[in-house]
């Protein structure tokens, strides 16, 4: 795998953008719901994992589900498009669930973005991800009609070149719309440790899951193959009690 730093990020990941396999699974007993904090819901409850993702929901949940998901695949933002709301809803909210995104980077416009949204406190980064996923044919139009901007920015030093290539692209002004200033944007892009830290994730995923596509799940630590959308994986909860 090349890196972050030192190539165009044309091409960054080895995973393509929805490949997937099959798995069958037998029906398991129904789960019983978990009470959440007081005055919170589970789907209110994130945290920061130390494998870099973000955990909402019972940190101590029987079925624990992680994506591997890119920003610029189009089966992660029809799955985030399609799920967000009745996954919270139904399945992390009653306590028998818990959902963790980590961030599978594979170009420029993806790393831009996740180390942004990386940066936003703990609470936002869910809403930032679904608001930026919706948002992926606009941020895809405003890369192409730009692509000189682009290609420019490509070339700066690394602590240079994310801040241009967000300046490029309006994700700055995408991510300002939402909440985020204009210097904590800048402060962030500039940091290269932060994306280094999604690039070790990267490198971490392929080594531990030989990550072939995206999105990618796991259910309490193990690939769930033939899952690619969301009324898949529905149903698979679902077959593991958590109706």
């Amino acid at each position: 795998m090349r890196t972050l730093l030192l190539t165009s990020m044309a091409a960054l990941a080895l995973a393509a953008c929805g490949d997937t396999k099959t798995d069958p699974a037998k029906e398991q007993a129904a789960i019983a719901k978990v009470a959440a904090p007081a005055g919170k819901s589970w789907s209110q409850t994130v945290v920061k994992t130390p494998e870099g993702g973000y955990l909402m929901g019972n940190p101590d949940a029987p079925i624990k589900l992680v994506e591997y998901g890119s920003l610029t695949c189009s089966h992660c933002a029809d799955f985030s498009n399609e799920s967000h709301e009745e996954l919270s809803r139904d399945f992390v909210d009653t306590g028998r669930v818990s959902f963790e995104m980590r961030n599978y980077v594979r170009d420029g416009i993806d790393a831009t973005a996740a180390a942004v949204i990386h940066c936003a406190p703990a609470e936002r980064y869910f809403p930032l991800m679904e608001n930026t996923f919706a948002a992926q044919a606009e941020i895809f139009a405003n890369a192409q009609a730009n692509e000189a901007g682009f290609q420019a920015a490509m070339q700066l030093a690394p602590n240079q070149r994310f801040p241009a290539l967000a300046k490029a692209i309006k994700l700055d002004q995408f991510f300002q719309a939402r909440g985020m200033t204009a210097d904590q944007i800048n402060s962030c892009l500039g940091n290269i440790a932060n994306i280094e830290a999604l690039e070790k994730g990267v490198n971490a995923a392929n080594e531990k899951y030989n990550i072939a596509g995206t999105p990618t799940f796991l259910i309490n630590g193990a690939v769930a193959e033939g899952i690619g959308t969301w009324p898949v994986l529905r149903d698979r909860l679902k077959t593991l009690g958590a109706r």
